[in-house]
């Protein structure tokens, strides 16, 4: 395939810096560099016209690359908060664009557009997502797009919580609790056991007619056998006392 050749009026990523010869394909050239101003096609007119402007193209380029720079530093780290829908597996209900983005920082204050974002693909997930930020050929920042599902969440990832280990978390929690509980349960009913004086054995229930464990039925057979002995040691006495009369 043919290719054109240019003169580079900025320094373009892959390509080369101010005032490179290239050559690239003429889709690319006709559609981008040349209709936004950065490039020229490197006729004899145009390579001279050039030279004559090296000097006035570089010192602007200078200038702009000063004003990046300055900008860069207030916008590297920036975290932006990017409230979607998502499934429990974390997958959006949509996605977030580079126009999502680039709105985002120019309502926290930066001057940002949308080509100036770097993004291969809409962002599909819940997360923290580095993105860069162009805002000159040779000034390039990153910041941070936040994407959560609510404002909450949005705080946890930016403290590094991850947001999906809560339920597994609750799960074991609930586990140990439950765990807990029985462990609690078998060493009361080991010490009510013992206060019988009876042989604990574990995971057996109370034993067949007890009424549980507080001790209700076994104070009723107590109070009944007293009662027993107290009538028999009435009588033998009222034996004893007839057999001194008929003595």
């Amino acid at each position: 395939m043919a290719q054109m050749d240019i003169i580079l009026l900025e320094r373009v990523e892959k390509l080369g810096n101010i005032g490179d010869v290239v050559s690239v394909k003429p889709g690319f050239a006709r559609n981008f560099l040349l209709p936004k101003g950065k490039a020229l096609r490197a006729n004899e007119a145009n390579r001279a016209r050039f030279e004559a402007d090296r000097e006035r193209i570089e010192k602007e380029n200078a200038e702009k690359r000063a004003v990046a720079e300055t900008d860069g530093e207030k916008l590297s780290g920036t975290q932006v908060i990017m409230i979607r829908q998502s499934s429990d597996s974390g997958q959006l209900y949509g996605s977030v664009s580079a126009r999502d983005i680039a709105t985002a920082l120019s309502e926290e204050g930066h001057n940002v557009d949308k080509n100036q974002v770097t993004l291969g693909e809409p962002i599909k997930t819940l997360g923290i997502h580095q993105v860069d930020i162009s805002l000159h050929p040779e000034v390039t920042v990153q910041v941070e797009a936040n994407v959560a599902r609510s404002k909450e969440e949005a705080e946890m990832q930016a403290e590094g919580i991850d947001i999906f280990a809560g339920d597994d978390e609750e799960d074991t929690m609930s586990a140990s609790e439950r765990a807990a509980a029985e462990a609690l349960a078998r060493a009361e009913a080991q010490a009510e056991a013992e206060a019988r004086g009876e042989i604990f054995e574990e995971g057996a229930g109370p034993a067949e007619g007890d009424e549980g464990a507080d001790g209700e039925t076994d104070a009723s057979d107590t109070a009944e056998a007293e009662s027993d002995a107290t009538a028999d040691d009435a009588a033998k006495a009222e034996d004893g006392e007839e057999d001194k009369t008929g003595a």
